[in-house]
């Protein structure tokens, strides 16, 4: 689970030291850092977080009185008080106005850790009380470019029989409307720039509708329109396109910024994409390792192998001993009927309806979104056993990739 947190300080070294202890912690985003106790409570009401800190030093009598008012008025939000003091006295009033933990500073990590945890609980128990709805959100990354994630994000937003954002964060070089065929008036960037007066009829009118259930959020059209777009405004959306989308699929950058590791914080599965050659397998593995740096649970992690074909001589099981994950889907190298799709601005669901290419990102799909997709018509005898696409047609042969595979992992393990 991703935990937020908005921190109130007027100490400015104090604050610095909660947010680093924060930006440490697997699992917690730092969403705000002010001094100002309206604006705290004001973006708490607006933006929910897990989690609210209030140092109350040089605050006096007000800071108690805000722990009531936001206790009392953003039940979902756990108070957390932070002070240098941690008398028993000032510890008790805290908890009586409404405080749920209490942080001594200078913060002990064996403190922060259980706060973090208590925390979770509490995030946990009153998820259940939310009226609104929250839809899946599915991100999907590779850290190699080339792999095709865009072509295979538009295609599984396409599949889906309920309402559906693709969002664009590429956000200088965005070309979904392109693969759509579709030509955006708006785009990511006026939603940061409008999202404090944003309501449902606002953030719709910021979409670009493709189909009944599909509608796009494009990258910024004017490309220095990127520099204004920060990791907690992602946060924001992403919680504002949960409460009206059933699903939420991310085209993401093929790299590890802030702006990227925040929509992947925020991702209830992590789609990874790669090709069958030694540079993006490799990239794969170190990104798995990341991703474990980072504190993502590796059931939150999805591998899918794009462009696979029958002249690659490699064994299954090889790459995934190589990455430590299942690989649970494989797409079909069909270069025409993808540049085709690209050429004609239609996902390859619709332009090949009929092909093999579609059928294994049919099959993907009922994997990610537990077969609640909508299938277009297959060829008869279309599918694959899955543990039959790696065999090879040769077993004496063992030269090219996998030959080059066994020397990446001899090479990493000395």
């Amino acid at each position: 689970m991703n935990l937020t947190f908005i921190v109130l300080c007027k100490d400015l070294a104090d604050s610095k030291e909660i947010g680093r202890a924060l930006a440490s912690s697997p699992g917690a985003s730092l969403l705000l850092a002010t001094d100002d106790p309206e604006q705290l409570f004001t973006e708490t009401r607006r933006l929910q977080p897990s989690a609210v800190i209030i140092s109350l030093a040089h605050m006096g009598e007000p800071a108690i009185k805000l722990v009531q008012r936001v206790a009392a008025e953003c039940a979902r939000t756990a108070v957390i008080c932070a002070s240098r003091e941690s008398s028993p006295d000032l510890i008790l009033r805290s908890m009586r106005a409404g405080a749920r933990d209490f942080l001594r500073l200078p913060i002990i990590d064996e403190e922060l850790t259980t706060v973090i945890e208590r925390t979770a609980e509490f995030a946990v128990e009153h998820a259940e009380d939310d009226p609104k709805k929250r839809g899946k959100v599915i991100a999907v990354f590779s850290s190699k470019g080339g792999c095709g994630t865009s072509l295979i994000a538009t295609n599984l937003a396409l599949m889906q029989k309920t309402s559906t954002v693709l969002v664009d964060l590429n956000l200088q070089s965005g070309d979904l409307e392109l693969l759509l065929g579709v030509k955006p008036k708006f785009s990511l960037a006026d939603v940061v720039d409008n999202r404090e007066r944003l309501d449902d009829a606002l953030l719709a009118s910021y979409m670009t509708p493709h189909s009944k259930n599909l509608s796009l959020l494009a990258a910024p059209i004017k490309a220095e329109s990127a520099e204004d777009i920060e990791p907690k405004h992602i946060y924001e959306i992403m919680e504002l396109l949960r409460h009206r989308f059933d699903n939420i699929l991310i085209d993401t950058p093929h790299s590890f910024d802030p702006v990227t590791i925040s929509a992947l914080d925020h991702a209830d599965q992590i789609l990874v994409v790669l090709t069958l050659e030694i540079h993006a397998i490799r990239s794969t593995r170190r990104a798995l390792e990341i991703f474990d740096r980072l504190g993502y649970p590796r059931k939150k992690v999805r591998l899918a192998v794009n462009r696979w074909s029958k002249n690659i001589e490699l064994d299954q099981k090889q790459v995934e001993d190589f990455l430590g994950e299942r690989v649970v889907g494989f797409i079909q190298s069909d270069y025409k009927a993808a540049v085709n799709s690209i050429n004609l601005g239609q996902p390859l669901v619709t332009s090949a309806p009929n092909s093999k290419v579609t059928t294994d990102l049919q099959s993907l799909a009922n994997k990610l979104f537990d077969n609640q997709i909508e299938i277009a018509p297959s060829i008869p005898n279309g599918k694959r056993a899955f543990n039959s696409i790696f065999r090879r047609q040769n077993e004496s042969e063992d030269i090219g990739l996998a030959a080059a595979l066994d020397r990446a992992n001899l090479s990493e393990a000395q």
